[in-house]
């Protein structure tokens, strides 16, 4: 232990013992969702037969590993096998539950935030979302945050560092208010208006099957939910630093905010990793008071130990530079050059960005308002087109939007990201077609239907449809969800070379 030893003090209001506990917890199934999701996946992604196979990017050449790593920091320039992938994947997830029990929180936490920046920096644009880099710059913090014994302790007696929790607060007030800015300064007319809202539901990347009937709410609705979306995403995030109950009326307002994002889409953990945070909104005394009115004859700890010394002395030493990476992630959204370092530091900065350490936030700063779906089909003569189906992204008419977070099908999601712009800024979709002519049984698992079981077709194409919901009297005509309308081609049929 790190500086003198611990005094002891009551739980009460100011204290955090109760909230860090299950915050820590929290983050465990956090983290066990991002590593079991990507497990499922990551041989059809990354793999050594995936669409952007790992291997491609982490060949050190004659360059030393090490010197590789602190450029692009992942384990896989020292290892690139589909079997260390898994063990990545899955051994990250079984660390989790680790964390979820307490035990040895700090190496945990430290070996948790390592495996995930690896595949972060691995995975490349399938590992590229906003959600992705926040539980990386949670988790690290969450190490300073994290008590110091090895060993769970039920209940918990281990004060957080005042300054890791100072951080983390910080760091759900930058999440949501840039958030609010970022919509604002990109100028879009859909949120200058209000009307964002009439788009969002059906030009989201994954619906849930509430999205149809959101979407079907009247415009006076959708203009009175955007605006209250502002307040809390401009007005609220200043009350995190405001004492009880003023922050506890911001975690329940985010808290609000995240639940109506999960029952109208699929955003992976963001939503979870969100409400997690708020959680250090509440201090011992609303904790214990909320317990005791649960559990009447519920009895609390009544001491616990503080943070050595030494401790919250590292933790500042640390965290004041990550606070300065953060302000600079701040005033960027007002002044795009940021903060003006001195060259010596604006070279380092650079040279940390693949540490994720400090990230910029803020989702749909630009609304879109229409749809465009890429349908991928293959054919054995070049006349007769089948269509492959996603197992998640709008595809079939008649099927229904499904609930699918947190996991985060990454291949449905970039599938979204790349009909909004030509395949020349989307290179991987062609090795993802190539694939398809391959037979590629890891990326074939990705999908929910191959038209061809026996063996891959000779040709593929994508095709362009302009998707809409489909109107109420629709629906109960055909029992459609969606409708459609062609576009043209995407990308033009492929085919596999004479003895390919």
């Amino acid at each position: 232990m790190i500086g003198t030893a611990p005094s002891l003090c009551p739980l009460g209001p100011g204290t955090y013992v109760l909230s860090t506990w299950l915050f820590l917890r929290a983050l465990g199934v956090v983290y066990f969702v991002a590593f079991a999701s990507l497990a499922v996946q990551v041989h059809g992604l990354v793999g050594s037969r995936g669409i952007l196979p790992v291997a491609a990017l982490c060949d050190p050449g004659n360059s030393p590993r090490w010197r590789q790593f602190l450029q692009l920091p992942t384990l896989c320039w020292w290892n690139t096998s589909d079997r260390f992938l898994m063990w990545l994947t899955w051994g990250g997830a079984l660390l989790s539950l680790g964390l979820m029990v307490g035990l040895a929180p700090i190496p945990i936490l430290a070996t948790l935030w390592l495996a995930y920046l690896s595949l972060v920096n691995a995975c490349g644009v399938f590992l590229a979302y906003q959600w992705d880099a926040l539980l990386l710059e949670t988790g690290l913090l969450a190490i300073f945050l994290a008590p110091r014994e090895l060993l769970p302790t039920i209940p918990p007696t281990a004060t957080p560092s005042p300054w890791a929790r100072w951080l983390l607060v910080w760091l759900l007030f930058r999440l949501m208010f840039s958030s609010g800015v970022i919509k604002l300064r990109s100028r879009d007319p859909t949120w200058r208006n209000l009307s964002a809202l009439q788009y969002h539901y059906e030009t989201q990347p994954l619906p849930t099957p509430l999205s149809w009937y959101a979407h079907h709410l009247p415009a006076w609705f959708h203009r009175l939910s955007a605006a209250a979306m502002f307040v809390i995403e401009l007005i609220v995030p200043f009350l995190v630093f405001a004492p009880a109950p003023l922050c506890y009326t911001a975690a329940a307002g985010i808290d609000a905010l995240m639940v109506l994002i999960m029952a109208t889409g699929n955003y992976g953990f963001f939503n979870v990793l969100t409400i997690a945070l708020t959680l250090l909104l509440f201090d011992d005394a609303a904790l214990i008071a909320l317990a005791s009115a649960l559990r009447p004859g519920w009895r609390p700890p009544a001491l616990a130990t503080s943070a050595p010394l030494g401790w919250d002395l590292l933790t500042a030493l640390v965290g004041l530079p990550l606070f300065g990476l953060s302000l600079d992630m701040m005033v960027r959204l007002f002044w795009r050059r940021g903060i003006p370092w001195p060259a010596p530091v604006a070279r380092s900065l650079i040279r940390l960005a693949p540490y994720r350490l400090a990230n910029g936030y803020g989702l749909f700063a630009v609304m879109t308002t229409e749809r465009p779906e890429i349908i991928v089909e293959g054919s054995r003569d070049g006349e007769h087109w089948h269509a492959y189906e996603f197992r998640w992204k709008p595809g079939t008419l008649t099927r229904r939007p499904r609930f699918v977070a947190p996991h985060q099908p990454r291949l449905d999601w970039q599938m979204w990201f790349a009909a909004l712009s030509s395949y020349y800024a989307h290179p991987w979709i062609i090795t993802f077609l190539g694939r398809l002519l391959e037979g590629s049984p890891e990326v074939l698992r990705l999908l929910q239907h191959n038209p061809f079981p026996e063996s891959p077709p000779p040709y593929v194409r994508a095709l362009l449809y302009d998707y809409r919901f489909t109107s109420p009297a629709l629906r109960r005509r055909t029992g459609a969800w969606w409708r459609r309308e062609l576009i043209g081609l995407y990308l033009p049929p492929l085919g596999r070379w004479r003895g390919g």
